[in-house]
């Protein structure tokens, strides 16, 4: 029999940004692979910046040629950070990418993941509408993984969010804690399931967490260049959605920007139940 093969897609996050080791990144996804069992295979395919777009049309051919046995695709926070975000668009390519795999018997693992704008600690008019998006895709992440019956992790909410050591410099990415924090939760997931049969990966780190320091240090360097290019794309609709924000709130009718959210997603996945009964035509 072959070695079990992990392959795991997705953005920075599962590339391991915050996670540095000596000659590169680790990550999540490598510390699970070490507790999945022995000589397992493991290939990283994530890539910094992907969305869900990139996902379905770069890495998911590359994974399903390696052939893997289980696949991790842990995406969707970058689809909110830009201003082309659709809601029905990410849904059908997640839909896309989880029925390729499930159709090959491939074991699935998803997540939800916290917004980016309360991490940011940005101020409320900016973040509420960015953590409407991610409340958007964690429900579509949701309803699809319970669709093709994937090992699904809960990582959008849970005191880790708010433990600072848990978290690298820029804020947005775990540290090695958090990443450990991920791995571990997944391990004991996959563990219940009968699937991890090696020991759970450690929840102590190498390393010390980043001071505050740290923080304001990245920040001034590279943490502006990340706000410049972000910003460039972003923030033009981002202040259009602040300023309904603030209209809203003073009319008092700040719900009805929830209620088109939800109305959107719930669309979104009525046209995959549809396009999934419409019948192939000859």
């Amino acid at each position: 029999m072959r070695p079990l093969r992990f392959v795991a897609l997705g953005d920075s996050l599962t590339e391991g940004v915050g996670d540095p080791v000596e000659g590169g990144r680790r990550g999540w996804a490598a510390l699970l692979a070490d507790g999945l069992g022995p000589g397992v295979e493991f290939t990283n395919l994530a890539v910094s910046g992907s969305q869900t777009r990139d996902v379905l049309d770069r890495q998911l051919s590359a994974a399903l040629a390696l052939r893997p046995d289980i696949v991790s695709v842990v995406i969707g926070v970058n689809d909110t950070l830009r201003c082309t975000f659709d809601i029905h668009a990410v849904a059908a390519r997640l839909d896309e990418i989880y029925g390729a795999f499930r159709e090959r018997g491939v074991v699935l693992l998803t997540a939800c993941l916290p917004d980016p704008g309360t991490m940011l600690g940005l101020p409320g008019a900016l973040a509420r509408p960015l953590a409407r998006r991610q409340r958007a895709v964690n429900t579509v992440v949701h309803a699809l993984s319970e669709r093709y019956g994937a090992v699904h992790l809960h990582a959008s909410e849970g005191a880790w969010l708010t433990d600072r050591a848990m978290w690298s410099a820029d804020r947005l990415h775990p540290g090695e804690r958090g990443h450990r924090q991920l791995a571990v939760r997944f391990h004991a997931l996959l563990t219940e399931a009968g699937i991890a049969t090696g020991p759970a990966p450690s929840t102590e780190p190498d390393f010390p967490a980043p001071t505050r320091s740290a923080s304001v240090w990245w920040l001034a360097t590279a943490g502006t260049g990340w706000v410049a290019r972000r910003c460039t794309d972003l923030l033009p609709q981002l202040l259009t959605l602040a300023a309904a924000e603030v209209r809203h709130k003073a009319r008092g009718t700040s719900a009805r920007l929830d209620l088109s959210a939800s109305h959107a997603v719930a669309s979104a996945l009525a046209a995959l139940a549809v396009s999934e009964r419409r019948p192939e035509v000859a």
